[in-house]
């Protein structure tokens, strides 16, 4: 189907659908063909009352003259002209909707994080390695062009080894979806489904650590909601991870990083609008690096659609996706114990 656009059917129509939206209608190929909710909820195509932790622009209506409405999830499997399903429904959820998308042969992408504890995510891991269609974890940061290019500037040594690197995700609690994330049960908190996308970077630049040492606390929800993490990596360097969605409402979200190698410092802030990734080497004057693309999703979906067009398997496997709830896991086992937790 390398010449055909990709058509995408999204189950779940909270602000992560939203995003994905936005994302799909700045890739070339890709045909938001339907929308699903159980609930009943946005099937008119109108997500103007969704907003969430970034500035993501003028509200979302969908031309529901060119989208299918399902309420059955059922329905919109049995649809033979959907390609492609997105999940962005609760995490409790992710087993249920994977395992029947992957057995009524579709393609799916799964919004991190993959699921709640290890037995499920292996259970989810195992239906996608068994699979006739492709799966793929959603994991955007991997795809943040700033991002990509610190993963790009580590693996080719050009500035010399990485002594130290931190990572910060901070935010105020969700303003949505506080039926479920509010539940540390089963949405893990704030570890779980904010600072795993620190987590999953760390295996991916650095693979995945020997042991974690975390510390946190909760407030909104009875999980970890702000976590503070040392990972123990092959390479020697001192990494580290702050995640967080306890700070007062009002406070907002920010995203950032600092990476101290051998011969220089990359410096990186999504607060910091005119110079966000800042690059200091010895001997030169403060570098202000500009990448290209436009944010993590729509780097997300563009690999998504090629992927599916040319029948290639996504960079971001469900591997990938179970590693990173077993490094959360850990995490969260250390910020209550108090213990460094290795990890296999």
């Amino acid at each position: 189907m390398a010449n055909e656009n990709v058509n995408i059917g999204i189950v779940g129509l909270g602000f992560m659908a939203v995003m994905h939206i936005r994302a799909y209608r700045q890739v070339e190929g890709a045909n938001i063909a339907a929308i699903c909710n159980p609930s009943g909820n946005r099937l008119n195509g109108d997500f103007s009352d969704v907003f969430g932790n970034l500035d993501s622009g003028d509200p979302v209506k969908l031309d529901m003259s060119q989208v299918k409405a399902y309420q059955s999830f059922d329905e919109l499997l049995a649809d033979d002209s959907i390609d492609v399903i997105d999940i962005c429904a609760p995490t409790r959820t992710h087993v249920e909707l994977t395992k029947a998308a992957l057995a009524a042969g579709k393609h799916v992408l799964c919004e991190k994080p993959l699921a709640r504890t290890l037995d499920d995510a292996r259970e989810i891991a195992d239906a996608a390695a068994n699979a006739k269609g492709l799966f793929m974890t959603a994991m955007c940061l991997r795809f943040w062009p700033q991002w990509a290019w610190l993963k790009e500037a580590v693996a080719s040594g050009r500035y010399g080894k990485v002594l130290g690197a931190h990572f910060q995700r901070i935010a105020e609690p969700p303003a949505w979806g506080q039926g479920a994330y509010f539940d540390g049960e089963v949405s893990g908190g704030g570890l779980f489904d904010l600072h795993v996308h620190d987590t999953d970077f760390v295996q991916h630049v650095f693979g995945k650590p020997k042991s974690v040492y975390s510390t946190g606390f909760t407030k909104v929800s009875g999980a970890i909601d702000h976590v503070l993490t040392q990972y123990e990596v092959d390479c020697g360097a001192k990494v580290s991870a702050e995640g967080s969605w306890a700070m007062t409402p009002g406070w907002g979200f920010n995203m950032s990083y600092r990476c101290i190698f051998e011969r220089a410092t990359a410096d990186y802030d999504i607060g910091r609008e005119d110079e966000p990734l800042r690059l200091f080497e010895e001997g030169g004057e403060k570098q202000v690096i500009e990448c290209e693309g436009v944010d993590g999703y729509v780097g997300e979906m563009e690999h998504l659609v090629e992927c599916v067009r040319l029948g290639q398997a996504p960079s971001v496997t469900a591997a990938d996706g179970l590693s990173a709830v077993e490094i959360c896991t850990a995490e969260e086992e250390s910020a209550k114990t108090g213990q460094i937790v290795p990890i296999s």
